[in-house]
């Protein structure tokens, strides 16, 4: 017999962009490193992750503030239309 499924937990609120923020900051580190450190002609392209995923953390510290307001406003009007149609069903 098994046993029944215990509900999962709640997410857990983190900051994101302080995550993003962080992660960009650990690819600078590590490009500033390889740029010091000799590399063989065909490993360069190490550099270039470093760049493309210090692009992304700061594309991410813009973005995650706009996505949770977008998130927030979406949950607002879910709301409003649920209170409008509860109210019409009076």
């Amino acid at each position: 017999m098994t046993q029944p499924r215990h509900p999962d937990p709640p997410p857990l609120e983190t900051n994101d962009v302080l995550v993003s923020a962080v992660g960009a900051v650990a690819f600078a580190v590590a490009f500033v490193v390889l740029l010091i450190v000799p590399l063989d002609p065909d490993q360069h392209w190490w550099r270039w992750v470093c760049v493309t995923g210090f692009a992304m953390g700061l594309f991410g510290c813009w973005y995650i503030p706009r996505l949770h307001r977008g998130r927030a406003a979406a949950a607002e009007r879910h709301a409003a239309a649920k209170k409008a149609e509860q109210v019409d069903q009076a």
